[in-house]
């Protein structure tokens, strides 16, 4: 299978700015580079799959390059919906060196910053080397830009565009770049620095766009209840990664294998075979949690995600790190307490209906405090009794649990 046909099957190719463009591929040896700004100190899973691409052409002979551009953050991308906020210049300096740092950690390629070489161009340069030759008629036609225009787009946001552009002229000049790979909703910018290269220098230049990776309902992969899935582990822990992962869609789940692991396509289907035939086990996605886990978390990370799963559900509370606790109690009722005799506690949560219960409940063994049973309605809870000096975990049965902090 060629690395075209491969991409294909994988489902990473959307738009292609050119037939010739497959031939090059499959030969190897272009420069590409894929990009991100950094509005925000750790990258989520959706960068994940997009620059899982550049290991992908890596390996097919191709040298990768990739961006982390300042000067964009510093004037934000339109998103078609509303502005953005301007971002603040120290802000967005820590989250360049914090997505340098982990750019190179997970994808170990040379970093560049679009800031180096756009932050001495003055203003008529500006409009005379790049702006006089894109069109408004051409910028307006861009899906993002006429979506937004509803609501109102600035000049600023307006002139993204070229700096993208700018961005694709100045790597091909310098660093002989000729393909800028991006998810789909860049196509509009990419698009603009092949027309600027193509009018400056007559240069043939290429782009490749990958769909965005959703979930059934087109939402962006990697964003649970409005929060990202971050990549930095102490963001988003490896327990809550594969929570997430484990918990995707039957129906979206080997679309995920193909775009986020490196297994073959044998392995793929080979999965997918014992998946459709066994959707309850969750073979696929835990395929994918293994995958992905001990990539970006480091070999081992999975199977101690898998422990702490296991270790919550037999109720081993004391043996899991606080954060990774509380991660997994996270949709259980939570109550605040300032400790006391334990039947009182258990009164003011909630958990037991009256003193009488509270104590018809611990002497049956009913209740278990922080994974231990105890029968002594008149416990002391303090600092001592919590986990962490703070939490107290009570199982009622065997599935119904409640969090207290005290306070």
């Amino acid at each position: 299978m060629t690395l075209y046909e491969d991409l294909k099957w994988r489902g990473l190719i959307q738009d292609i700015s050119s037939p010739d463009l497959i031939e090059k591929l499959n030969a190897g040896g272009m420069t590409f580079y894929i990009g991100t700004d950094p509005t925000a100190d750790s990258l989520h899973l959706g960068h994940y799959s997009s620059f899982l691409i550049t290991r992908r052409l890596a390996a097919a002979g191709h040298t990768p390059l990739l961006l982390v551009g300042m000067a964009t953050a510093l004037i934000g991308d339109p998103r078609g919906t509303v502005e953005r906020k301007l971002s603040d210049r120290n802000e967005v300096m820590h989250n360049y060196d914090c997505l340098k740092t982990q750019l190179q950690k997970i994808f170990p390629y040379e970093v560049v910053n679009n800031y180096d070489w756009v932050k001495d161009l003055n203003i008529i340069d500006f409009f005379r080397d790049y702006g006089k030759y894109i069109n408004v008629g051409y910028m307006l036609s861009k899906d993002l830009i006429r979506r937004q225009m509803e609501s109102g787009i600035s000049y600023a946001e307006f002139s993204y565009m070229l700096i993208q552009g700018l961005d694709f002229k100045y790597l091909h000049e310098n660093r002989g770049v000729d393909l800028q790979v991006a998810g789909s909703d860049q196509w509009g910018n990419i698009t603009t620095g092949i027309e600027l290269i193509r009018k400056t220098t007559g240069d043939e230049v290429y782009a490749l766009t990958m769909p965005l990776v959703t979930d059934s309902h087109g939402n962006k992969f990697g964003k649970s209840e409005g929060n990202a899935v971050w990549l930095d582990k102490n963001k988003t822990s490896s327990y809550e990664l594969y929570q997430f992962l484990l918990n995707s869609e039957d129906s979206m789940v080997i679309e995920y294998l193909k775009r986020l692991t490196f297994l073959s396509r044998e392995e793929i289907e080979a999965i997918e075979a014992e998946h459709h035939a066994a959707p309850e086990k969750r073979l696929a996605q835990k395929a994918l949690a293994r995958e992905i886990l001990n990539d970006l978390h480091g070999e081992g990370a999975y199977d101690e995600a898998v422990r702490i799963s296991e270790q919550l559900f037999a109720g081993n509370i004391k043996e899991i790190p606080v954060r990774d606790l509380l991660i997994g109690l996270k949709n259980v009722p939570h109550f605040e307490t300032n400790g006391g005799a334990l039947a009182d506690v258990l009164v003011g949560a909630g958990v037991c209906a009256s003193k009488r219960e509270a104590r018809e409940f611990l002497s049956n063994g009913a209740l278990t405090i922080n994974g231990d049973v105890v029968k002594d309605p008149f416990l002391e809870i303090n600092a001592d009794a919590c986990i962490g000096g703070k939490y107290l975990v009570v199982r009622r049965g065997k599935k119904k649990y409640y969090v207290g902090e005290l306070v």
